[in-house]
Formats: C-alpha cells, sequence, structure tokens
C-alpha cells in the first residue's frame, strides 16, 4: 500500500515517516503528475465561460498528491538523503521538469486563464483573489505560455537539463563535504583548541572508526573553532582550502562545468521568454525589480565595508608582526586573529559563552519569545512519526488551545544531510473547502552535538541561526491565507528574510538572555559583564563579515547578468567578479561558484543580496519594538497581522507601510553595523 495514494492515518495529518519506503516515490510521483493532467484537463474542457473560481482557484487546488509525494521527497532529499533516494531524484527531476513544462505551456489553460485577467477590474474581487490571479497570470507569462511552438521546445529542454544540473551540483557538495577528514594523530597539533572542541573531534573520530585519534571536518561547527583556535597554521590552511575547494578538484565531483552550463542555459532561457539576463527575469516579481538597483544598493555598502575590512586586516597583520610572525595574513588566518584579537579588545572569547547556550535553554528562551509577543504555546509530542530519531516535533498552539500547526527541529550534523540551516514546509497552510488546513513545518540546522559528557552547547553564531529558522517558522506556522500559491514563505525572494532576520534581534537582547542564557551546571543566569561584552564586540569584525558577504552577491549577479550563451571559464569568471570589487586578498568571497548551493541548488540565484536587503527591513521593523517596549503585544499584534499571516497576499512594500506606517530606513542597519 503506498502511503501517499491514500488519506495520512496519523496524528494531525503529518506524513507517516514510518510507512514511506523509498520505493513508493516515483509510483506516487507518477500517479500525482497524472492526478494533476486530469485535473487541468478538467479546467480546460468546462464548457462554461472561465471565471476566477471555475479557472484560477481550480488551478491553485490542483495537483494535491504530487505537492504531497514530492515535498516529503525534497525534504527528505535535503535533510536525511540515500544513495537510492538520489537515483530517483535524477529519474523523478526530468518527469517533474516535463508535468511543469506541460501546466506553464498550454495553450488552452493560458487562454482561460488570460481571458479571467482581461476581466479582472470587473470582477470585484478581494485584495488575495486579484493577488492570485494577477500572479498566475504573470507565472504563465514569464513561463513560456505566450511562445510559439518550436520556442517551447527549446524551452522545455532548457528547464529539464537544468533541473538534472541542479541535482548533480547538490550531490557533488555533500559528497565533496563528507568525504574529507583531518585526521589528526598527535595531541601537540590540538594546541590552542578549547577542550569542548577536542572532545568533540575524539568523539567524531572514534565514530568513525579511528581509535585514539581526533577527527575534523568541514561542517560548521567543527570547521570554524578549528579555524578560530588551532595554533597549528598548516592544518588551519589545509582545512580551509579543502572547504574554499569544494566542487573545485577535477574529480568526478567537480563543479565548475556545471556553473558554465547552468549559467549559459540561464541565459538561453531569459532570452527565448524576452529578458535581456536571468537577472532582469528574477527580479521583475522582487522588491529590487531591475539588476541596476541592486547593484546600486550593494555598491553604496561595498566602500565603506572595504574601508573597514583593511583597517582591520592591518589590525590582523600587526598582531602577526607584534607574535613575531614572518608571514603575511591569509584568508586561513582570518578567523584565528580575529578570535585572538577581540579577546583582547573585549576580553570576551566565544568558548566563555558556550556553557550559558544550552541547546535546551535556548529552545527554551525561544520558545517563550514567541508566547510573549503572539501568545503562542507548544507542546512536545512523542507519538508523532518523525524522518530521523533526531527529530523532535511540537504542536503550536494559540492562547486558547487552537492547533495552529506541526514544528519539527532536527538540529544536527550527519552525513544523510546538507550543510547551513533552513526552514521548509511538509505542508503549507491554505483553506479548502472553507476548512483551514494547519502547516507542517521544519527547521532543519547543524549545530555543535552533545559531547564529553555535556549536553548541547551553542556559539552565539548557532543561537542566532536557531532565532532565525523560527522566524521562517512563524512566518509558515501564522499564515492565515486562503490560496496555496500565496501563503506562508510564498513571497519575494528579498523580502522573504525579514521575519527570520528581525526574530534574531530577540536573541541578543539583555533582558531575553536572562531568561535562556544559563549555566548549563550551575543555572546562573549569564553575567551582566558578559552580556556587556557581546554588545561592546557587535560591531567587531564587520569590515569581514559584510565584505565577503557583498563578495558572494556581486558574484551571484556577474553570473546572472551574462547576456551571452557563451560557456565561462568558471574560476577566471570569478576572479574577474572579485577584481572588479577590488576585494582584498586577506578574505576569500563567502561562496565560490563551485559550491554556491545557494544560487545554483537553491532558490536565490540573482537573489543572494536579500539578506542584506532585508537587514535593512529587519533593524527598521526592530525599531518599532524598541521605541513601544520589545514585548508590545499591539506592535507584535501588528507585525503578526500585516506581515506574518499575510504570505505574499499584497505587495510587499504596501504590507510593510501597513505595519510600519512608513517605507523603511536604513539608518538603523548601518548603525548596527557600524557603517554610520
Amino acid at each position: 500500500m503506498n502511503p501517499f495514494l491514500s488519506e495520512y492515518n496519523t496524528p494531525f495529518d503529518v506524513p507517516p515517516f514510518g510507512e514511506i519506503e523509498n520505493s513508493h516515490f516515483l509510483p506516487a510521483i507518477k500517479f500525482g503528475i497524472n492526478a494533476q493532467k486530469s485535473e487541468i484537463e478538467a479546467i480546460v474542457s468546462n464548457n462554461a465561460p472561465a471565471t476566477f473560481n471555475n479557472t484560477i482557484e481550480a488551478l491553485d487546488a490542483s495537483g494535491k498528491v504530487l505537492r504531497q509525494v514530492t515535498n516529503v521527497f525534497s525534504n527528505l532529499q535535503s535533510a536525511h538523503t540515500n544513495d537510492e533516494l538520489q537515483k530517483i531524484a535524477k529519474d523523478a527531476a526530468p518527469l517533474i521538469s516535463k508535468h511543469q513544462d506541460d501546466i506553464m505551456l498550454n495553450e488552452a489553460l493560458f487562454d482561460r486563464i488570460a481571458g479571467v485577467y482581461k476581466k479582472k477590474d470587473d470582477l470585484q474581487l478581494s485584495i488575495e483573489q486579484q493577488t492570485l490571479l494577477d500572479k498566475t497570470y504573470k507565472r504563465f507569462a514569464r513561463n513560456g505560455a505566450a511562445l510559439n511552438h518550436a520556442d517551447k521546445v527549446k524551452l522545455r529542454k532548457v528547464n529539464e537539463e537544468l533541473s538534472l544540473l541542479w541535482l548533480e551540483f547538490d550531490e557533488n557538495i555533500l559528497a565533496e563535504t563528507n568525504s574529507y577528514q583531518l585526521i589528526i594523530e598527535n595531541e601537540s597539533d590540538l594546541a590552542g583548541l578549547p577542550v569542548s572542541v577536542i572532545n568533540g573531534a575524539s568523539d567524531a573520530a572514534t565514530e568513525a572508526g579511528y581509535q585514539n585519534k581526533w577527527m575534523f571536518t568541514l561542517n560548521k561547527p567543527s570547521l570554524i573553532p578549528f579555524l578560530q583556535y588551532a595554533e597549528n597554521r598548516e592544518l588551519r590552511k589545509a582545512i580551509f582550502e579543502a572547504y574554499t575547494n569544494r566542487g573545485n578538484n577535477d574529480n568526478a565531483r567537480d563543479n565548475k562545468k556545471i556553473v558554465a552550463r547552468m549559467a549559459s542555459l540561464r541565459v538561453e532561457r531569459a532570452m527565448l521568454l524576452g529578458y535581456p539576463t536571468h537577472a532582469d527575469y528574477v527580479l521583475e516579481v522582487n522588491m529590487a525589480k531591475q539588476p541596476e538597483n541592486v547593484y546600486s544598493f550593494l555598491d553604496e555598502i561595498l566602500e565603506p565595508a572595504r574601508v573597514m575590512a583593511k583597517k582591520e586586516a592591518v589590525e590582523l597583520q600587526k598582531m602577526i608582526d607584534d607574535e613575531g610572525g614572518s608571514f603575511n595574513l591569509q584568508p586561513w588566518d582570518w578567523w584565528y586573529y580575529a578570535e585572538k584579537l577581540k579577546i583582547q579588545k573585549y576580553d570576551l572569547d566565544e568558548e566563555q559563552l558556550r556553557p550559558y547556550f544550552e541547546l535546551e535553554n535556548v529552545l527554551n528562551g525561544m520558545l517563550e519569545v514567541a508566547n510573549n509577543l503572539y501568545g503562542l504555546g507548544f507542546k512536545e509530542l512523542n507519538d508523532v512519526p518523525e524522518y530521523h530519531e533526531e527529530v523532535r516535533t511540537f504542536e503550536v498552539l494559540e492562547s486558547d488551545g487552537t492547533h495552529i500547526g506541526i514544528l519539527y527541529m532536527d538540529f544536527y550534523p550527519r552525513a544523510s544531510k546538507g550543510g547551513g540551516a533552513w526552514m521548509t514546509s511538509y505542508r503549507k497552510q491554505y483553506k479548502e473547502d472553507g476548512k483551514n488546513v494547519a502547516p507542517v513545518i521544519s527547521m532543519v540546522m547543524n549545530f555543535s552535538k552533545p559531547t564529553g559528557g555535556k549536553p548541547a552547547l551553542l556559539s552565539f553564531d548557532e543561537v542566532s541561526t536557531m532565532f532565525h529558522e523560527f522566524g521562517h517558522a512563524l512566518h509558515g506556522l501564522l499564515s492565515d491565507c486562503n490560496y496555496i500559491s500565496l501563503s506562508g514563505t510564498s513571497v519575494p525572494r528579498d523580502f522573504v528574510e525579514l521575519p527570520s532576520q528581525i526574530m534574531e534581534n530577540w536573541a541578543g537582547e539583555p533582558e531575553v538572555m536572562k531568561n535562556y542564557a544559563k549555566h548549563y551546571e550551575t543555572g546562573a543566569p549569564i553575567p551582566d559583564e558578559l552580556i556587556e561584552k557581546i554588545k561592546n564586540a557587535s560591531k567587531f569584525n564587520q569590515g569581514f563579515v559584510t565584505l565577503e558577504y557583498l563578495s558572494a552577491c556581486y558574484l551571484d549577479m556577474d553570473w546572472h547578468t551574462l547576456n551571452t550563451t557563451t560557456e565561462q571559464n568558471t574560476l577566471d569568471f570569478e576572479n574577474a567578479s572579485m577584481a572588479n570589487i577590488q576585494m582584498i586578498p586577506e578574505i576569500v568571497v563567502r561562496y565560490r561558484s563551485p559550491y554556491f548551493s545557494h544560487i545554483f541548488a537553491g532558490g536565490y540565484s540573482s537573489g543572494y543580496y536579500s539578506y542584506l536587503w532585508a537587514e535593512i527591513l529587519d533593524a527598521d521593523a526592530f525599531e518599532a519594538f524598541k521605541e513601544n517596549g520589545i514585548f508590545n503585544r499591539e506592535t507584535a499584534k501588528a507585525f503578526r497581522e500585516q506581515i506574518l499571516e499575510k504570505g505574499g497576499t499584497e505587495d510587499p512594500m504596501v504590507l510593510y507601510k501597513n505595519f510600519r506606517g512608513r517605507e523603511p530606513q536604513k539608518d538603523a542597519m548601518l548603525k548596527r553595523k557600524g557603517l554610520m
């Protein structure tokens, strides 16, 4: 019995993970494709004139089975994959690509959509209905519905090839990340590393079958502390270069040709659709609208960031010289000497903080923030199917006990999981036959694991990441939309980071820290002096952080403002991009092209700038909370109703102004970064 082909018989209708086998996916995908084909055919063959209800709403509601199975499949691909799933993905990708093209390029369907669109001013639609109609029409027009037959054939080929390249790129990065192991046999090579990091490396080595050794990997909880604390410069260089050369080793997992081919195909697709570049195509529906606006935005911040980064490099070089070093600062030195300088300047060592950031305490404090803001309750469940034994599940409730949705949390790295952190949906919120369909949301992270008999102790960066992904989760959970294609995080890419990034602000607020930052052994709250040190150090190293990030934004935009289908030499192109912004040699671009998953295996092509764009929004929006009190219920109610509940039902600038009373201003962000 294929569990995807019947109603789930599970608590809250979550996926029945214990019943799902790999062999179920491909048949269910094929069944779902055929089911949606029948639904589309019913829309097209309807003899009644096209209306909003029988065409636009019917289209939005179609594909339920396919959506159900692909949501589970794609999420397992990211969070708990295996060789068989990866093979199935390669078989499924062309089928799904063809099916999506069959819908988007269906002339009869587009004629009905266009017929409704032409009458839109006479239909007396609600704002949400107007938005659905407008986005549906533009989605079809932007995806080739008006092309001639020959160009539609070309477009199908491009889309199919891109879907396969996307998968291959992602698989290569996961394999490259998992294949690297830095095995240390001499204890002297651990000099400088904190005990907690050494214990973690010992546990990792033992787990991998190495006795009396220490193992470091390219997962961030292992990599970053090694770069920050290891005194052995050659080993720092080795692990840094292994990380920055993922996908660039001229082996079977090399991504350079994939990058060049994807960039070329994206140009070809953009031109087929009537756009000069891929960036023009993508940005048309974002807040930024045009590539020129993104470049102007980045240019405003580039110079002050570069000036600050150069000053920071001089300080770090002075520290090297003062210690008697006879070498110039290199990228694998930056984390190490920056950490030493921070301790010297602010008497703040990240390892001083970890004992106060036990994962369980941080989690409880974060959930209490949501309770204080929105009255939400979180009940941990132990009888709900989960896709991995480490996953934890919560029922999210209104203050009156009304069910809102289900939230999975998946905290630790493993070989079957991609790197980084993200929020995703197993089921988005929408309304069906007047009844609310509750969302099933997941937060996936890669945090420091429990080690050496101690619980999971996080860095402050990991704490911020948890709050960040929780902000995305709230966007999905608190959605109150009628249509699935508009609900939750279905918003422009440069708006979607507002709900996530604003949550990071509460992580660092003293009154919030006092609540969740408690010593894991004594239970004592974090001392005021440590909170003050965190605040004082908040602008430290911001030249590095901002320039490293900006360089990736420029690289993304440069790849996607290409106006030729000629395939580029990936490394030459990247070097030229960095030279163009006068990137300083002591810093490497945050994501080099061969492992820039955000833009080559994710949805951020021509959109990586969005994180910084959203920083303007989140810093400005948080000012409203600070003006009225960070737990002011009226301000929180306005943010929930105007931002979190609305999804993509209105223009994002309209939503923002409805909340803030005006357009966002840059001042708060620039001050926060020390760039003003």
